[in-house]
């Protein structure tokens, strides 16, 4: 049996999914979207990369505002879907590049401003992604990460990630806010601003969004009939399965 590498397997998840994820509400609106649009508010006329760019909604909210966006991404699929909408909206400053994030295809010290949202708990490797992004940001500029983090205990952190993981198999890891921190210290970036928020999530367009199979659905349903009691309190279970799940952005240096 011949299996897909994990960034074959985030391309073909992703790539057939793209308008799914053009309409969907959790990814085209929030606090956390506005929040980054404000950060290149501060730095106009700046080049931005939007890494895991998805359809694209982060890079054409701030297109607005820079002199270019490279929206970024191992699918076809999205980054075709992000030309169709900012050809739609009249955003002829986004460039569109396919590729992983561990070896970015810029040089050294290229971008003003570096983001990515709900991406990275896709990546196959954190630490390399991370580096890179550090890399081909300019001296001064800034980084904003957004993602779903894990709560940081144990029990909760299992449950979660393996309801992501029956969701969409390219699902790698939500790291908690600490680990957020590590990682980014790590890479060589200073972290400035911490943004925590809570998000809820529609169990039925969770998994009509990402075309999950019904044999993993009813997996779903069953591991929430056994949820633990202090679990289900901590996502806010409710009968149809929709869930709530912390989420952070981080600005840093």
């Amino acid at each position: 049996m011949t299996r897909a590498t994990h960034h074959d397997l985030v391309a073909s998840q992703f790539g057939t999914t793209a308008a799914a994820y053009v309409a969907s509400s959790v990814h085209a609106s929030g606090a956390d979207l506005d929040q980054l649009e404000g950060l290149v508010l501060r730095t106009p006329r700046s080049t931005v990369l939007d890494l895991g760019c998805g359809s694209g909604h982060v890079s054409l909210r701030l297109a607005q505002w820079v002199a270019q966006v490279t929206a970024y991404d191992l699918a076809d699929g999205m980054l075709d879907a992000v030309r169709r909408e900012a050809s739609r909206l009249g955003r002829n400053n986004i460039v569109c590049q396919r590729g992983p994030v561990e070896s970015l295809p810029f040089a050294d010290a290229t971008f003003d401003v570096v983001v990515s949202r709900f991406s990275v708990h896709h990546w196959h490797d954190v630490a390399a992604g991370l580096r890179d992004a550090r890399r081909v940001l300019k001296p001064g500029g800034q980084a904003a990460f957004a993602d779903v983090t894990t709560p940081g205990r144990a029990v909760f952190d299992t449950w979660l990630q393996s309801l992501e993981l029956l969701r969409d198999p390219s699902h790698g890891r939500n790291l908690s806010v600490d680990e957020w921190r590590q990682a980014l210290a790590t890479a060589g970036f200073v972290v400035t601003e911490t943004t925590t928020r809570r998000l809820r999530l529609d169990f039925p367009s969770w998994v009509a969004r990402m075309g999950t199979p019904d044999i993993h659905v009813q997996a779903l349903r069953s591991l929430h009939g056994r949820m633990p009691q202090e679990a289900a309190d901590y996502f806010q279970l409710e009968a149809d399965g929709s869930f709530t799940v912390d989420t952070m952005v981080m600005i840093a240096v």
